[in-house]
């Protein structure tokens, strides 16, 4: 069900069409950003999706996969071998969009914190951001015990701990960010991903476009491990396309060493629809 009362149907894709990465969640109706939120409403309607998509079927393959990728031996995750590695994980949530008046939203957010729940990573370390939410939508962010962030860092968090980053359908050069603040043999194998794949994104973009603006990306796709997610077709719009993706020592250490030697800052020149947002344009 919708918020307004009306009946939620997920519009499927067409084959062989490519869903567009999410950027900005903006409400259908243009009174909802202007009426206050409703903070304790809108956290049980939350809590009732927690609950909904914890009785899924799927939802326990998600589990399953999520805590094989956190798993690693110590060689791959650091400071693991007391086997208290999720006491030391944090997680990073970028994009998540306006989950008070977007279904989808909502959704991905009752999944990330069932998959807190299931890592056992503490509230207070997931840190989200996204420029999409209101002040109330913070409210409710910082009541269900979250961290909400106050800097858009265009997801350029350089992981210093085993770090999972939730990033559903996010745009691709978030990733590449992601990717460049990381890339090096040490700090790579500490991000752990649950977003789009790697796999999917290339196969959607013209080789040698995707090559030229996001070479971090396309440097990874032959390092990195992707373990599909499934997704029911009735939410086929919410978690479609989904991935668990790890960066195993051993498949990094086969690159040439110059792969890792003073790794240029993505510049975009050549992305007119860059499907994130800059920090350099928010006032």
């Amino acid at each position: 069900m919708s918020d307004t009362g009306e009946e939620w149907q997920v519009a499927r894709r067409r084959k062989g069409t490519a869903r567009k990465p999410k950027t900005l969640k903006v409400c259908s109706n243009s009174t909802c950003s202007q009426e206050p939120l409703d903070v304790r409403k809108t956290v049980q309607r939350i809590k009732d999706t927690v609950s909904e998509l914890k009785c899924e079927e799927f939802w326990q393959e998600w589990k399953e996969q999520m805590l094989a990728a956190l798993s690693k031996p110590p060689d791959q995750l650091t400071g693991s071998t007391d086997g208290t590695l999720s006491q030391q994980l944090e997680c990073v949530c970028y994009g998540l969009g306006s989950f008070s008046s977007c279904v989808s939203a909502r959704y991905q957010l009752a999944m990330l914190l069932l998959l807190l729940d299931a890592g056992q990573i503490p509230l207070k370390d997931c840190s989200i951001y996204d420029p999409a939410f209101s002040s109330g939508e913070e409210d409710v962010l910082r009541e269900l015990g979250v961290t909400v962030l106050t800097e858009n860092e265009e997801g350029k968090r350089l992981a210093t701990k085993p770090t999972l980053f939730y990033l559903m359908h996010c745009g691709n050069a978030l990733y590449n960010n992601l990717l460049w603040k990381n890339w090096s043999t040490q700090c790579l194998p500490l991000v752990i991903i649950i977003g789009n794949s790697f796999i999917g994104m290339s196969e959607r973009t013209i080789e040698r476009e995707f090559k030229r603006d996001y070479s971090y990306i396309t440097q990874a796709v032959s390092v990195c491990e992707e373990r599909q997610l499934p997704c029911p077709s009735r939410l086929i719009d919410v978690f479609s396309d989904t991935a668990v993706i790890t960066f195993p020592t051993s498949g990094l250490n086969g690159l040439p060493q110059s792969t890792w030697a003073e790794p240029p800052e993505p510049q975009y020149q050549h992305c007119p629809d860059l499907e994130i947002i800059r920090n350099e344009t928010r006032s």
